[in-house]
C-alpha cells in the first residue's frame, strides 16, 4: 500500500462520514433508485441530493444508469452496504454499552 492507496481510502471514508450521504445509501441498499425516488424516500432537495450523488459517484459510491429522462442510482459495490452494517453494528453497541454504564448510575444516585 502506498500514499495513492491512503488517499484514496481517506476520500471514501470523507465521503461515507455524511450523514445525508448514509441517507441515500440506505434508500439505495435494495436496489437502484431514481432521483424522484430518493427525494421522496430521504427529504432531501432534489438540487442536494444531486450534490450528494455526483460526490458519490466521484468516489466510486454510487454509480447511475440513464434510462429515458430518468438516472437510475444504486450502490457501485455491495460491500459498500456490507461496511455500512458493521459500522452500524458497531455503534449499536456502544450505545448500548453507553446506557448500561448510565442506567447503574441513576440507580445509585436514587439511593
Amino acid at each position: 500500500m502506498n500514499d495513492e492507496f491512503f488517499c484514496m481510502h481517506s476520500e471514501l471514508c470523507k465521503t461515507l462520514a455524511n450523514d445525508k450521504r448514509q441517507m441515500i445509501m440506505s434508500a439505495l441498499r435494495e436496489g437502484e433508485r431514481t432521483v424522484s425516488d430518493l427525494v421522496e424516500m430521504t427529504g432531501l432537495t432534489q438540487s442536494n441530493l444531486s450534490q450528494h450523488l455526483a460526490r458519490m459517484r466521484a468516489n466510486h459510491v454510487v454509480c447511475a444508469r440513464r434510462s429515458g429522462v430518468n438516472i437510475h442510482y444504486s450502490i457501485a459495490n455491495p460491500k459498500l452496504i456490507q461496511a455500512f452494517d458493521l459500522i452500524t453494528e458497531v455503534m449499536q453497541e456502544a450505545m448500548d454499552e453507553r446506557a448500561n454504564a448510565v442506567e447503574p448510575r441513576k440507580e445509585e444516585d436514587a439511593s
